[in-house]
């Protein structure tokens, strides 16, 4: 057998001992492994792949285990025979000829979401040198032996059932607990039980609420500029949208919201333009809703991010009338990939809410819920808090002072704090050519036309520099950069 079967792989980012092991059991259900003969010694292999012996040794005696390699006394390993085979001949495979009777699929599709236009990031942004990209975390902020000391708790034989069972539709009750008493609270909601739901973080719940609440024929207000993916979800379901305008103090309230159904805010930091409602505001947004009985959809964005001023409460914690479906994430301090977010309101929506999430995807993986509960219970949350906020705030005054000196009067940095600046360039600025330009030298920014509903007659000279995975001493070196294409253009 050639050595050259087995090569490592530079992008391989699990261990040694995994890859060995993967490429054994490619190759075995590859059929790639002669019969009759030993697969190479762990010594000879390790030499091959420039690895310790004890990493072969130790990935051969977990392949022994599973039944992949049998092992002869003083004539080493050989291939289960059982075992070879098995995995999918995809080199020999022959095309599939479409047949002219084939189902047209564009001609069935009711809705058409790939459509859509919605916010792109490079998905290996970690390589560039100025990532001002919002919505990523920094992975030397985050207490990664705290996490992986909950889910050897959450794994663990203690709760095993708990995380191994089908729980149907039910949460993890650790994780509705923590969400119940330690993060509502910080916003002025008291909620029960039955009025919390876990959901696959925020997108999720307002997926939900939409799939609940509206109709084709129902009236939605939304932000404009707002959150592009709350409007395309919007769409799906009616073409009825209502651009409501924004000032300094977010969300405008006149009587453009008089005959909406259902209105959609940001108001702790809007999204996109940072800016916070005043509580004033949100009172007369209230007995708006009161007045002419719609509903408000409240995303609770980025309110854990608040290192600049005191916190204002929270629209559902004004809420008298029940009027109030609140939506909370765990994405912008633990990490996007969790998943893991919740929707607060009355029972007899949350039980609806419940029955239409068993339908989608049951719950969230118990497993996740345990951990994120276990990381909340333990305070390893609020430490982190407590260490972005510190570091946000350096990141937010190196953001501020860099625009001062190199873009003057282009952003005004926000006083809620937050991750993102929202700036306005000179009239003539295409950001989305800048944004071309950028990526080429290293820069990485977010065109702001993309959060306008009418993405045509959008501004295009806005855009958005986010601040939560750049380092500090990168951003004015990334800011100057930014502003010579600026003024080149």
């Amino acid at each position: 057998m050639r050595d050259s079967l087995f090569q490592l792989s530079q992008s391989d980012q699990t261990s040694l001992q995994s890859q060995v092991r993967k490429m054994i059991v490619s190759a075995i259900l590859g059929g790639q492994l002669p019969r009759n003969e030993p697969v190479p010694s762990s010594r000879r292999l390790a030499k091959s792949l420039g690895v310790s012996r004890n990493t072969v040794v130790l990935a051969y005696q977990g392949l022994v285990d599973d039944g992949y390699l049998l092992p002869r006394e003083r004539s080493g390993y050989f291939v289960n025979e059982q075992m070879i085979g098995r995995g999918p001949d995809l080199q020999n495979q022959e095309p599939v000829e479409i047949s002219p009777t084939a189902v047209s699929w564009q001609s069935r599709l009711k809705k058409h979401p790939a459509r859509q236009v919605n916010v792109g990031k490079p998905k290996d942004w970690q390589s560039y040198e100025y990532p001002f990209i919002y919505g990523q975390v920094d992975h030397q902020l985050f207490p990664m032996a705290e996490w992986r000391e909950c889910a050897r708790q959450a794994l663990g034989r203690k709760w095993l059932d708990a995380w191994t069972s089908d729980a149907r539709e039910d949460d993890d009750p650790s994780l509705v607990e923590q969400v119940r008493t330690r993060l509502l609270p910080r916003r002025g909601i008291m909620a029960s039980e039955q009025e919390v739901l876990i959901t696959l973080g925020a997108q999720n719940a307002l997926y939900i609420i939409a799939s609940l609440l509206v109709s084709q024929s129902s009236v939605v207000g939304i932000e404009d500029p707002g959150y592009p993916d709350m409007r395309n979800i919007f769409r799906l379901r009616t073409q009825h949208l209502r651009l409501l305008p924004l000032d300094t103090g977010g969300l405008q309230i006149d009587s453009r919201l008089d005959d909406c159904d259902i209105v959609f805010t940001t108001p702790s930091h809007q999204s996109p333009t940072t800016v916070t409602m005043p509580m004033e505001r949100r009172v007369q947004l209230l007995e708006m809703a009161a007045r002419h009985d719609f509903l408000v959809v409240e995303d609770d964005y980025e309110f854990e991010t608040n290192y600049l001023s005191d916190p204002t409460p929270a629209l559902k914690s004004l809420d008298r009338d029940d009027r109030v479906l609140y939506v909370g994430s765990l994405s912008k301090t633990l990490f996007p990939g969790l998943r893991l977010g919740y929707l607060v309101g009355p029972r007899a929506i949350v039980k609806e809410a419940r029955a239409l999430r068993r339908l989608m995807v049951r719950h969230p993986p118990s497993n996740n819920q345990r951990n994120a509960a276990l990381f909340l219970a333990l305070g390893h949350h609020d430490a982190l808090i407590n260490r972005l906020h510190r570091t946000y705030r350096d990141r937010w005054t190196a953001m501020a002072g860099a625009l001062e000196k190199w873009l003057p009067h282009y952003g005004k940095a926000p006083s809620f704090g937050g991750t993102s600046f929202w700036v306005q360039g000179p009239d003539a600025l295409d950001a989305d050519i800048l944004a071309a330009q950028a990526l080429e030298q290293g820069i990485i920014i977010e065109p702001g036309r993309i959060y306008y509903s009418d993405a045509i007659a959008a501004p295009r000279n806005y855009l958005r520099l986010g601040f939560s995975s750049i380092e500090t001493g990168k951003i004015e070196p990334g800011i100057k950069a930014l502003s010579k294409l600026i003024h080149r253009n």
